[in-house]
């Protein structure tokens, strides 16, 4: 080996590393972009049976069946939004979200009726609470000045909003119109040889992950009708929006029931505050508590068993290690989209790498 050689081996190994940053970079850059054209594949996935159904069944014209599509489901997505707004307004004046010290005086309340609950004296609790100050309170140390940083964060990314929505809008529509515009993308940037095996595997992926989505909404539907109920026995206000936003959680997996469950009992505890803890607050908190037990084992044994092993044929374990993976990887974001990536992973190598041993067993089940 000469040297001229290992200087051209060194120099290409340079370039590569080189490339592959810059790639790197430029998709960091990008990344807004990036997240544009996943949320426009995602509704364009679930969208397209719509599409389907308007040009086959009612004769509609693909663009205007598209346009139906699309103002269809901002129509759903608007009213969502519209939902929320009672549940803001009225958690707004149960937490005090813009009165600071007020909010620190009713968790404080909040926090002494569950001190007398468990042990503590009637008199010396009420004592604390008329004796209490701000500096001399459990939450001394709790700066909650960042309330209104975040409100006036969430304003900016309002501002924002708008070019995103737009954004996704516009690409959806022409995924929609055009299902190979995508998958035509793509061959720009693949040999000629290996083009069948890529229209199979984008095919194969819209199939796979059509079934999921369509799965997850029938996951977060079912828990919805459960919070729901729940809350409605309760009497909690706005059980509805409350309901639907817990279960909403649950696209995050493992993490994403807690942090829901956490909301829905707060929630119930605040609409009562104010009220006995011991006769009013506590037993509302247990009865939502035990529906949200109901909606986890529903969840946890049937929906999740039938959306990971009809819809992206995968192991309920294997889907275990890959979230929690990808999760300490990206984090909560890793964990959204570990499922829909592993298996257009896993659809990508029986396509193009179906010789190896190892991957033949990986993707038996597809």
């Amino acid at each position: 080996m000469t040297s001229k050689t290992i200087a051209n081996g060194i120099l290409r190994a340079v370039a590569v590393i080189a490339g592959v940053l810059l790639l790197g970079y430029f998709l960091y850059k990008i990344q807004s972009v990036i997240t544009y054209l996943a949320i426009a594949s995602v509704i364009a996935l679930l969208g397209r049976p719509v599409v389907l159904f308007l040009r086959r069944k009612l004769k509609f014209p693909n663009t205007l069946a598209v346009i139906a599509t699309m103002v269809f489901m901002l129509a759903i997505f608007m009213g969502i939004l519209a939902l929320f707004v009672p549940l803001i307004s009225e958690q707004s004046k149960n937490l005090s979200l813009l009165d600071i010290d007020a909010l620190k005086e009713d968790i404080n309340k909040l926090y002494f009726q569950i001190l007398e609950y468990f042990g503590a004296t009637t008199g010396n609790v009420e004592r604390l609470v008329e004796e209490s100050h701000l500096e001399e309170s459990f939450l001394k140390g709790l700066d909650l000045g960042f309330i209104p940083n975040f409100l006036n964060s969430f304003v900016n990314v309002l501002s924002n909003f708008s070019i995103g929505l737009f954004s996704v809008l516009f690409i959806s529509f022409f995924f929609l119109k055009d299902s190979k515009l995508f998958q035509n993308g793509m061959l720009t940037f693949v040999p000629d040889d290996k083009e069948n095996n890529l229209v199979k595997s984008i095919d194969k992926i819209n199939g796979l992950l059509s079934r999921y989505f369509a799965g997850i909404l029938l996951q977060l539907f079912i828990l919805f009708v459960i919070y729901t109920i729940a809350l409605l026995i309760v009497g909690v206000e706005n059980a509805i929006v409350i309901a639907f936003l817990c279960a909403l959680f649950n696209i995050i997996p493992y993490v994403g029931p807690i942090i829901g469950g956490v909301i829905m009992v707060t929630l119930t505890m605040t609409s009562f505050l104010g009220a006995d803890f011991s006769t009013v607050i506590l037993p509302k908190a247990m009865y939502v508590l035990i529906g949200l037990a109901i909606g986890q084992l529903v969840d946890n044994f049937f929906s999740q068993p039938f959306i990971f092993s009809t819809s992206v044929k995968s192991h309920p374990l294997e889907i275990f290690l890959v979230i929690i993976i990808a999760g300490l990887l990206f984090g909560v974001v890793g964990m959204v989209v570990a499922v829909p990536g592993y298996t257009a992973i896993k659809v990508i190598l029986k396509e193009f790498l179906a010789e190896y041993s190892f991957v033949k067993k990986l993707t038996k089940n597809l």
